[in-house]
């Protein structure tokens, strides 16, 4: 089992267990959970969830169970989020399967996504995380890769998927939120090598990233090994979401049993041939996109999971 964690902003929503292990689904503009709860599909961690539950459900892989709370910044709901996780990570992980992506018995996975930055709490699931037998993989985006990063412990993750701005975060050691990155870390497609050496040098980002922008880099153990440019679609700059389209697909290819660095190459690849079958306009909203993602992914099937050149 896969799990996507983050909140919605929606004070009033509440923790979603039952949707932990049973099935949710993309209804429309929104995802439907177990309880008959919707939840709009707009940008954030309910487009994560409807990208990969879309993505798995057309490639035929295990539908990733959702541990969702309304939050709108007073982290009520993110540590409701943080302690749930803290007390049943050892039942989650009780079944075999372990780190074995694409299995329903046990825990192969989390996606965190956004949560309020409590660092007393991410430390606690992570200690809980790190106690269970067979460690799942943990992926990090958003606000969860910031408090990662914060902790001093964002080389325990294997995969962050930062944009350019978030990587130049990641590489300043001395910044608590991208909001005080210092200057001279320029956020620029020809600093990419460099802040990305920064970050690892200061074990400030896990070995595996997928950086995310007019030029997707894909990095595994350390390394770039493929650079996705084409298809180019201008206006993905300006919608509001395709970021998380990009963690959503590496969560669904993930789930699914894919090496980390083929699931990241894939889900790149794949978000650039849906902008391309889509035509968007900086008008499109990230759902009409994420609509459309199980006819191309039937469509370019074979462009998207095509092996790394060096396999």
């Amino acid at each position: 089992m896969w799990l996507i964690v983050g909140t919605v902003p929606d004070a009033d929503f509440a923790l979603t267990p039952d949707a932990v292990t049973a099935q949710s689904r993309v209804d429309g503009d929104a995802l439907l959970l177990p309880d008959g709860r919707r939840v709009p599909v707009r940008r954030g961690t309910a487009a994560l969830a409807a990208t990969a539950l879309l993505a798995c459900a057309s490639c035929d892989f295990p539908a990733p169970g959702l541990l969702l709370a309304g939050d709108t910044g007073s982290g009520t709901g993110s540590r409701a989020v943080y302690a749930w996780l803290e007390e049943h990570l050892p039942e989650l992980a009780a079944a075999a399967g372990g780190r074995t992506g694409g299995q329903a018995g046990g825990l192969a996975g989390l996606t965190f996504h956004y949560l309020f930055p409590d660092l007393d709490w991410h430390n606690r699931v992570l200690m809980a995380l790190q106690a269970l037998e067979r460690k799942p993989l943990l992926a990090a985006d958003a606000g969860f890769m910031y408090v990662a990063k914060m902790s001093g412990y964002a080389d325990a993750y294997d995969l962050f998927t930062p944009d350019l701005g978030e990587l130049a975060f990641l590489a300043d050691e001395k910044a608590p939120h991208p909001f005080y990155t210092r200057g001279f870390l320029l956020a620029e497609e020809e600093d990419v090598p460099g802040l990305l050496a920064r970050a690892r040098q200061h074990g400030n980002c896990p070995s595996n990233l997928i950086i995310k922008g007019q030029a997707d880099y894909i990095v595994c153990n350390g390394e770039i090994r493929a650079t996705v440019t084409e298809p180019s679609a201008a206006a993905m700059e300006c919608i509001g979401g395709t970021g998380d389209l990009v963690t959503g697909l590496v969560t669904a290819f993930l789930a699914g049993g894919l090496p980390l660095c083929r699931a990241a190459l894939s889900a790149a690849r794949a978000t650039r041939l849906l902008a391309r079958h889509c035509a968007p306009t900086p008008a499109t909203q990230v759902g009409e996109l994420i609509a459309r993602l199980p006819e191309v992914l039937q469509a370019e099937r074979e462009a998207i999971f095509a092996p790394l050149t060096a396999e």
